[in-house]
């Protein structure tokens, strides 16, 4: 079996009223070149059809489990509660409306055990809300230390994958503020490093709803998170004000496009195609120009 002293992979889903994109997601799971993988898909009292879809799927695949909160508790509690279930030695996170390329953990296995990693990520791609592709693609760096980290999230909830325990101990939940980040960060404050694989093995959907759709409550949510990790004031407005200039970049560098993509002036220009096709199979390929 491939990278069979790995272990098992706990991929925690939170789905509130998901019925448009829970099907695809879990496919996407499923389709993984690693098998060695449990999926707890926690739902938060959905009022439609999702705990319909996800038992329909678990019925044909045992590593698929469908766990339900008593109330709803949003998001953050509701991936706790999966935490609480997970069975694994490593986490994954995983939205309800994203999805993953094939290989995205049989490749983050094998950089972990190049490095010796304790939490990974991966590049992005990015769908629309109604699951177009964006000719968008976010670069993944090769590692992040803490500081680094505080000027841009460069880590992606849903491509993240780290050690239960290391996840466990610094696991947030708070309101007005983005708890991913605040996890990554507390992580890495321990002198922790994040490597990265350079492909877009998650593709992101782009919700006007999201967190992040709104720029101001996103800035804002980010200082609250700068406060929550023991930053000053002083501190926390520095580094917001990095985060400010590096997301502005980050939107102008991210759209790859034949009109600004490869020219004979720039050959090498590396860039990803991604092949949306039903259900929810997400084939990335890397192409460099001739």
């Amino acid at each position: 079996m491939l990278h069979e002293n790995f272990g098992l992979i706990s991929i925690i889903m939170a789905a509130y009223n998901a019925e448009k994109t829970i099907e695809q997601a879990i496919n996407s799971v499923l389709d993984q070149t690693y098998p060695n993988f449990e999926l707890l898909v926690v739902n938060d009292c959905s009022k439609d059809r999702t705990v319909e879809l996800v038992r329909n799927i678990a019925a044909k695949d045992s590593r698929v489990r469908l766990i339900s909160n008593a109330e709803n508790c949003g998001v953050s509690y509701t991936r706790k509660h999966g935490l609480k279930e997970a069975k694994g030695s490593w986490i994954a996170i995983l939205d309800s409306d994203d999805a993953w390329a094939p290989e995205k953990l049989e490749k983050q296995i094998a950089l972990q055990k190049r490095m010796n990693a304790d939490l990974l990520f991966t590049g992005s791609a990015f769908m629309d809300s109604d699951g177009r592709p964006i000719d968008w693609y976010l670069h993944a760096p090769a590692e992040v230390s803490y500081r680094q980290l505080l000027k841009q999230n460069v880590l992606s909830n849903s491509s993240a994958l780290v050690r239960k325990e290391l996840y466990a101990k610094h696991y947030a939940v708070g309101d007005g503020m983005h708890e991913d980040f605040a996890i990554w960060l507390s992580i890495l404050k321990e002198r922790k490093k994040a490597y990265g694989v350079d492909e877009p093995l998650l593709i992101y959907r782009i919700a006007k709803s999201s967190k992040s759709g709104n720029k101001v409550k996103a800035a804002k949510m980010n200082l609250n998170t700068y406060r929550y990790v023991g930053l000053n004031p002083i501190e926390a407005a520095y580094y917001e004000g990095w985060y400010m200039l590096r997301n502005m970049a980050k939107y102008t560098k991210l759209k790859i496009s034949n009109r600004g993509g490869v020219t004979q002036s720039n050959p090498d220009r590396e860039i990803y195609i991604v092949n949306f096709s039903a259900p929810a199979l997400y084939e990335c390929k890397q192409w460099r120009a001739a």
